[in-house]
């Protein structure tokens, strides 16, 4: 009974992430063409005619999303910017604990940064504060800032969880130790398949080759 709810649990936030994730793929594709496509309307717009007012202010808001929704998918993918250098060539105990630190204080910065940030927000929405063009409530282009530094800061302390379950090094809860060797070992594999095919072909066209030139010969 215990086990069977425990495997429910896990499912379910399994789910739960896999669901975060694509909320956050989503936004972070939408909002990268959107400012893209605003940039390159509003250049044609002001060489043809004039600026388009509040792009401005969109292009702003844009920036922002993008930035602090990429915060925590870039801890979940373990895309963060990281001293890999000494860390990679530690002992798998020490970066064990290496890790557990590193998540530790980098989950308790985030959820500070949320704190303060919720707090600033509050405060722009409680003074009214609007944009200059469109007059949107401030807080609005601000509210994403709160939500990513503590949905990165979940992914922390997931992140440690996933440690203390887990012999291995996890550097993310969905991306295990050493993934730059990973990626360019399956590189590796995927060149050696493509020479050998390579090399079969040439081998079989030196073949065919002789053969034609065996049956001129008589």
């Amino acid at each position: 009974m215990e086990a069977n709810q425990k495997t429910g649990s896990s499912t379910i936030l399994q789910k739960l992430g896999k669901s975060v994730e694509y909320f956050e793929v989503v936004v972070l594709s939408v909002s990268v063409f959107a400012l893209a496509t605003l940039v390159i309307v509003n250049v044609f717009a002001r060489t043809f005619y004039r600026s388009i007012y509040f792009a401005e202010e969109i292009a702003e808001l844009l920036t922002i999303l993008i930035t602090f929704a990429g915060v925590s998918y870039a801890v979940r993918k373990a895309r963060h910017i990281r001293m890999g250098a000494f860390f990679d060539a530690a002992p798998p105990k020490l970066q064990k604990a290496m890790i557990f630190i590193i998540c530790a204080v980098s989950g308790l910065v985030m959820f500070l940064m949320a704190y303060y940030s919720y707090g600033y927000m509050s405060q722009a929405r409680n003074m009214s504060h609007v944009t200059p063009a469109l007059r949107l409530p401030y807080w609005t282009f601000v509210a994403i800032i709160p939500l990513g530094f503590f949905s990165a800061g979940i992914q922390y302390m997931r992140t440690i969880i996933k440690n203390i379950k887990e012999e291995a090094v996890w550097l993310s809860p969905e991306q295990q130790g050493e993934y730059e060797a990973e990626e360019l070992q399956q590189m590796a594999e995927e060149y050696q398949a493509v020479g050998e095919e390579l090399k079969k072909e040439t081998m079989d066209n030196v073949d065919e080759t002789s053969e034609e030139d065996g049956e001129k010969k008589p």
